[in-house]
């Protein structure tokens, strides 16, 4: 007879904890004031109102010299700065869920990581070769025997 063929395809997903959360030690930052510069009046460069904020850990800087008040330039530098490490987080966790997503194999024949024969009555993984004789048991989600031989295979490779 003839073997009939269909393709499935599953990918696991991990679990990414989305909630970013922007603690900065204070201890982490280094402070610097200068004159404001610009159009202003009479306040500009007479006092040192303008502020600078540096990052340790990050490298990361951000100033600010909009407000009059030194205390005020320096609450929207800090915002300006956590805005900026969250950015930074976004884009490890961008970089993360890429590198999950470029791991996907394309559906098409050769691909395939396992196969299950059934009229053969076997069940095959491509990547480790593990084979069961029991299809049944593994359709009924027997996978302990698939999972330790991945693990084993994995571990092999890194």
């Amino acid at each position: 007879g003839k073997r009939m063929t269909s393709f499935a395809s599953v990918f696991v997903h991990p679990m990414v904890d989305d909630s970013i959360e922007i603690n900065i030690n204070p201890a982490d930052l280094e402070w610097d004031t200068f004159r404001a510069s610009g159009a202003g009046g009479q306040h500009v460069n007479k006092t040192e109102s303008a502020v600078r904020v540096r990052h340790l850990p990050s490298g990361l800087v951000a100033e600010c010299q909009e407000e009059r008040s030194q205390h005020m330039n320096r609450e929207k530098a800090l915002k300006l700065l956590k805005s900026r490490l969250y950015e930074v987080e976004l884009e490890k966790q961008r970089a993360e869920k890429d590198k999950i997503e470029s791991s996907k194999m394309k559906n098409e024949w050769g691909s395939q990581i396992r196969s299950y024969v059934l009229d053969d009555r076997r069940v095959k993984d491509h990547r480790t070769g593990y084979t069961v004789n029991n299809p049944d048991l593994v359709l009924n989600g027997d996978l302990d025997g698939f999972l330790k031989a991945f693990l084993m295979w994995d571990g092999k490779r890194t």
